[in-house]
């Protein structure tokens, strides 16, 4: 078979453009009118842009991918032809061609997840290890629908703690400029008003003018300062020993610190969680989930766990050593070592953190919005307390 790739256009005269793969020009022709799609432009073999590989994609396309390819290998199809209404169904030209590449590597004779190792940066490692395990089980529907909860369970909650920073990141925004436009325009309007009456002006006046200066003389300086120095903080968390000293100390922080080693928990035991049930070896599916972790000293820890559980250390008490992990976790999976229900108390230890996780950033961000009100308050009543003041020590000496 050859790859081509076509222009068509459709009963209701809408262009439709995408791949398939057929023996000739002939049967790609066929194929398309049986589906209502008459051909403007064929092309066979590479064409502009088509060499290129496919880029990543996002944690929701990803696991609707997913979803759609449990549900079609569920309903008895085999891997080819779930492919081929994955890449009909495609709506995007980056998902046709990935899936595209993926088929056309399984006619070649490998497996799913070796096609999928062809393409790092749309397919996780910890994807492809979980794909892998079920074709060795055969059981790779089942395993491809816990995969597809697995990724929709993570993007539902980065998508939670997401919207709940929308509001207090709005309010911190507006306050910002709010405030700007206070000392750029209001306070220079007051200061000719000032300097007429040639008097002292009262301390909290005199500091409103010299920061409303220093804002409009030097107030694009200090922007491109504050972006430099955030673009040397970020280059220098690319540096592992700087990385790991910040993420340390992040998660010393009272409250930060809560949140990070929670959602990194979460991810923790969700992913061992599916691992386990897949049939993954537990040293293999420790490190494979230390990869979804995102805070380097937490990595380290189940690194250096998964070096304790393989000289036969059980994995509560190896991940209990590091003292880095959260209680609960350490009291689930031992109880799940010791009834033999690792996979389930993993499970009820990821839902456990998820949902700590929530309650906190729901009550920090209920509380920030108004923290946000009140600060912003609080400065507008200060700028406001030194322009008036002025204006009453004038009316008392016309009195």
């Amino acid at each position: 078979m050859s790859a081509f790739r076509y222009r068509a256009v459709d009963a209701d005269g809408k262009e439709v453009r995408g791949g398939i793969e057929a023996d000739n020009a002939r049967s790609v022709r066929m194929q398309l009118r049986e589906r209502g799609l008459w051909v403007s432009e064929l092309h066979e073999g590479a064409m502009p842009g088509a060499g290129r590989r496919p880029r990543g994609l996002g944690t929701a396309r990803l696991a609707l991918l997913t979803r759609q390819l449990s549900t079609l290998l569920d309903a008895g199809l085999t891997i080819d032809e779930a492919l081929v209404v994955l890449g009909e169904q495609s709506d995007g030209e980056r998902e046709k061609t990935l899936v595209a590449a993926i088929r056309s590597e399984i006619l070649a004779g490998v497996s799913l997840s070796q096609a999928l190792a062809s393409h790092p940066a749309a397919f996780p490692e910890l994807y492809r290890t979980i794909v892998a395990a079920g074709e060795e089980s055969g059981k790779a529907a089942a395993v491809m629908q816990r995969l597809a909860d697995y990724l929709e369970s993570r993007a539902a909650l980065a998508s939670k703690v997401m919207l709940a920073f929308i509001y207090p990141l709005v309010v911190m925004v507006v306050s910002a400029l709010v405030i700007i436009g206070l000392l750029t325009w209001v306070v220079p309007q007051m200061v000719t008003v000032f300097q007429s009456a040639k008097q002292t002006l009262p301390f909290l006046t005199r500091a409103l003018l010299w920061v409303s200066a220093l804002v409009r003389d030097w107030g694009a300086v200090l922007l491109v300062v504050l972006v430099l120095a955030g673009l040397g903080v970020w280059r220098a968390l690319k540096q592992p020993g700087v990385r790991r000293a910040f993420d340390l100390w992040v998660l010393r922080l009272p409250l930060f610190g809560r949140f990070e080693r929670a959602g990194n928990t979460a991810r923790l035991a969700s992913t061992l969680a599916i691992l386990v049930g897949s049939g993954v070896p537990l040293l293999r599916a420790m490190n494979a989930a230390a990869g979804v972790i995102g805070s380097l000293p937490l990595r380290d820890a189940v690194q250096t766990a998964a070096a304790q559980v393989r000289e036969g250390m059980t994995l509560s008490r190896a991940l209990a050593e590091s003292k880095l992990f959260p209680p609960v976790l350490i009291h689930l999976i031992g109880s799940g070592e010791a009834t033999g229900r690792l996979e389930h108390m993993l499970d009820k230890a990821a839902q456990q953190q998820s949902q700590e996780l929530e309650n906190r950033v729901a009550t920090f961000t209920s509380l920030l919005g108004p923290v946000m009100v009140l600060l912003m308050g609080g400065v507008v009543l200060l700028i406001v307390l030194a322009i008036l003041l002025p204006v009453f020590e004038m009316n008392q000496l016309v009195k």
